[in-house]
Parts: structure tokens; C-alpha cells; sequence
């Protein structure tokens, strides 16, 4: 059972690659490495914390609705490149109680013109964008504060 103590940390499609996929751009460190850093982090905290990554926006939706019906304190959402198309996430975010930050571990307005717009920063809390997968532990502090 989850409970206000829990964040959910929500990740979008590609980012299963982290540490293959465009070093360049998105840095060495895996998807692990950020679990590890935000179970590190979310333990000095009093959190705990459920990553979950999935490329189909229906599981990205479902579990903003579960994040709710749970009761978690607050979500990390990185939605990847659907963060730029998806107006179900946009209405899943709208449609829930429980805070969204969404993260990138770039900086989309640096980027490719297409990337440059959110659906998902009107209805988010807050965002962090550009400071690497450290990203993922700034929203943690942020949710924490919340």
C-alpha cells in the first residue's frame, strides 16, 4: 500500500537507454544510478521511492491516476518526448490532486525548436530542466518542501 511518504518517480519513453543514449546530451548515468541517487536521498528525507519508466503514454497516464488514488505525496515526472505531444498527459496532470514536477536532464529550450514547448509545465507544479540527472534530486528536495 502507498501512502502520503511514497513519491513516485515517472519515466517516459527512451529513458530506459540513459547511459547508451546520447552521452552527449543526457550524461553516462542509467536509470539505476538515478534510483539509487533519489533512494539514497529519499531516505534522509523520510520517502520512499517508486521509479517506474514505460515507452506507452496509457502507463504514464495510469499511473498519474494510481499516484493519486494512492495517495503519494507528489510525483517526478520526466514524460521524455511526450512532454511536447501528449495531451494525455497534459489532462492526466490537470486532472489530479497530487503535485507533478516535471524534469529533464536537459534543457529543452537549448534544443530543437520542436522542443521548446511543454504540455506539461502549465499543469505542473513546478520544473527543473538542464542540470543533468541531478535534476531527479532537486525535484525530490522540491516535493519534499511541499
Amino acid at each position: 500500500m502507498t501512502d502520503t511518504r511514497t513519491i513516485f518517480v515517472l519515466n517516459g519513453p527512451n529513458l530506459n537507454l540513459l547511459g547508451l543514449r546520447e552521452p552527449e546530451i543526457y550524461g553516462s548515468d542509467t536509470l539505476d544510478d538515478i534510483a539509487d541517487s533519489l533512494e539514497d536521498r529519499g531516505k534522509e528525507l523520510g520517502f520512499e521511492i517508486d521509479l517506474r519508466q514505460s515507452n506507452h503514454e496509457g502507463h504514464l497516464t495510469d499511473w498519474l491516476h494510481e499516484a493519486q488514488g494512492a495517495g503519494v505525496h507528489a510525483v517526478i515526472l520526466n514524460a521524455g518526448a511526450l512532454t511536447h505531444t501528449s495531451v494525455a498527459l497534459y489532462d492526466a496532470v490537470k486532472a489530479i490532486k497530487t503535485p507533478v514536477i516535471e524534469v529533464h536532464i536537459s534543457n529543452p529550450a537549448a534544443r530543437e525548436e520542436f522542443r521548446h514547448k511543454s504540455l506539461i509545465a502549465p499543469v505542473a507544479r513546478g520544473s527543473i530542466c538542464g542540470f543533468g540527472t541531478y535534476g531527479y534530486v532537486m525535484a525530490l528536495e522540491a516535493a519534499a518542501k511541499i
